[in-house]
């Protein structure tokens, strides 16, 4: 069977590699299966009832929900009669989804519980429309999304096939709005083509994936690396688990025993800190023996040979200490998936020490999102992999990376000048991006060309790095870095404050309140040598010379993070001002 529109997916596995387990969540303490009939028939008895609802091609209909098998139902039952999925992140804010249902035209919503419901229900008081709400749980503020299941007849049935037929390859299939780091959202279309093309891609680089694999999936599906992700785990035929939620990720972990997972960089560092942190609470000899394990890991450079009497270590570290680890992930992971984010190459390094294979993906939503993939075969540390077939990269002179392919999106939704300004007329996508190519292979991503900076002494600066640096520290939870014409760079940090709490138990400093913490000298020198050592790495110009500790983290609710939760710089520095001010009075 052809794989030609997103739909025709489920219908392949239907075919060709039918699950008993091919969607399951946990309810009430026990997990739900789907079988992959069970999900076709779900699905048409929701496009059925889409159907009467009024629903027509070309229509817009939302979800905005956690993981859970309800967001692939109506996805499907969505793009199978030709409507257009808007996803919308659950955390949100209600202005974000005013923005999109009035700038998409929403007709429907499906919201996954009563709190983005009353989100939405908000939302839709500034409207000049009034799109119907359906919730995935069943609560009186909404519709319960089951009442739209209507029953499939013969009749219904051809109907649903008639308009499945009149959807082509090329066709729209979603708008996903991205995280607006620099204002409003932009609408991504992508069509089936733009999204089948890189969820081929992956299988055919992960011919490994196959009916006895289970996945775990925790990270958005209104974003298109886990959405994608989606349509590659179940063209592979692997069951699909979905995590109760982030709290309770560790347990599920152990509960799937998944073979694979996507992940974004800032869980595997929690991960790290989290294990960290046992250690310090271990004593004697097992404490000793972790940390020997632990400093083995740090050495360990996946591009060289350490020597036998290294390896030999290694061997045992791994046999008596990181078995625990593996053990956490579940004890059947063969590899992780990380994108989203630069992963830290010191950080990759330890987790392949310790038998953890962490691959990094590279992409962005208007590629679909898949422009570059490390493979088992393929991987060097520090870069996020060869390209993914039927995708081409050159850089450009001023080092922006710029990809061409037909996982390159349509344009934006209604806004033909800001498609134009980062697709030029050959073709080539502006990603944003600085990189370069290591061995003529493998692409490397140094930095957002946008969030580069110059002082006032015309040094330009890449914050990233810097940022990755300083929160490698199990002290610091986030960092931004500042400067712009100014004499030097320097740096707003958000502290772990229960790590710093650990720290003035073990140093008899009495522990507050963070407001009183981040003036306490102690503390600040404390800081100050967790930045000293980031700089270590940092050229004289790039070296945090100033920094201000920070009593609250950024939050979405804030505006200071995205939903995907990258810095929005721009609300950041508005919002710490003066503190920024003050790291540069009289200088």
């Amino acid at each position: 069977m052809k794989i030609t529109r997103i739909f025709d997916v489920l219908h392949f596995q239907l075919a060709d590699r039918p699950k008993q387990d091919a969607l399951s969540n946990k309810v009430n303490g026990r997990w739900i299966k789907y079988s992959t009939s069970e999900v076709v028939d779900i699905v048409n008895q929701l496009s059925t009832g889409l159907l009467e609802l009024g629903i027509k091609k070309g229509d817009k209909v939302a979800i905005a929900s956690f993981n859970r098998p309800e967001w692939v139902f109506a996805d499907y039952a969505i793009l199978q009669i030709g409507a257009i999925n808007v996803p919308m992140y659950p955390n949100s804010t209600a202005e974000d989804y005013a923005y999109i249902m009035r700038d998409a035209g929403v007709k429907l919503v499906f919201a996954g519980d009563v709190d983005v419901t009353a989100k939405i229900n908000e939302a839709k008081q500034s409207l000049d429309h009034d799109p119907k709400v359906y919730c995935f749980d069943e609560i009186e503020a909404a519709t319960f999304w089951k009442q739209a299941l209507k029953p499939v007849t013969e009749q219904t049935l051809k109907e649903i096939d008639s308009l499945k037929a009149g959807i082509a390859y090329e066709d729209l299939a979603t708008i996903i709005y991205t995280s607006g780091t620099t204002g409003n959202p932009k609408g991504v279309m992508l069509s089936h083509k733009n999204i089948l093309s890189n969820a081929n891609s992956v299988c055919d680089a992960f011919a490994m994936g196959g009916p006895e694999h289970r996945t775990i999936s925790f990270l958005p599906l209104s974003h298109i690396f886990e959405r994608t992700a989606l349509y590659t785990y179940m063209q592979m035929g692997v069951s699909i688990y979905y995590a109760e939620s982030m709290e309770t990720l560790g347990e599920n972990l152990k509960e799937v025993r998944p073979h694979f997972f996507a992940t974004v960089p800032r869980l595997l560092e929690k991960v790290y800190e989290k294990i960290v942190s046992k250690g310090y609470e271990l004593h004697g000899v097992k404490k000793s023996l972790f940390f020997w394990a632990l400093n083995l890991a740090k050495q360990f450079d996946l591009g060289k040979s350490q020597g036998m009497w290294y390896n030999l270590q290694l061997k045992l570290a791994n046999k008596i200490i990181f078995n625990k680890w593996r053990e956490a992930l579940g004890g059947n992971v063969q590899f992780i998936i990380s994108g989203g984010a630069a992963l830290q190459p010191s950080l990759a390094n330890i987790f392949w020490a310790a038998q953890v294979k962490v691959l990094e993906a590279y992409g962005l939503t208007e590629t679909s999102p898949g422009i570059s993939f490390s493979r088992l075969d393929a991987i060097k540390i520090g870069c996020v992999g060869p390209m993914l077939k039927g995708v081409q990269v050159k850089i450009a002179e001023d080092g922006e990376v710029l990809a061409k392919g037909d996982n390159v999106m349509m344009g934006y939704y209604k806004q033909p000048e800001a498609t134009a300004e980062v697709i030029n007329s050959d073709g080539w996508f502006h990603t944003g991006d600085i990189g370069e190519m290591v061995d003529g292979k493998y692409l490397k991503i140094t930095d957002r060309k946008k969030e580069m900076f110059k002082t006032s002494g015309g040094k330009y600066i890449a914050p990233q790095p810097i940022e990755n640096k300083l929160v490698e520290s199990l002290m610091i939870d986030q960092a931004m870095v500042v400067g712009e014409s100014r004499k030097f760079p320097a740096a707003l940090i958000v502290p772990n404050f229960e790590k710093m709490e650990d720290y003035c138990r073990r140093h008899q400093i009495t522990y507050t309140t963070p407001a009183e913490m981040i003036l306490n000298e102690k503390i600040i020198h404390k800081y100050q040598e967790e930045v000293n050592h980031a700089n270590e790495e940092f050229a004289q110009y790039e070296k945090i010379k100033k920094f201000r500790l920070l009593a609250q983290p950024w939050t979405i609710e804030k505006g200071e993070m995205t939903p995907k939760l990258s810095l929005k710089r721009k609300i950041i520095k508005q919002h710490y001002q003066q503190e920024i001010d003050r790291i540069y009075e009289g200088v």
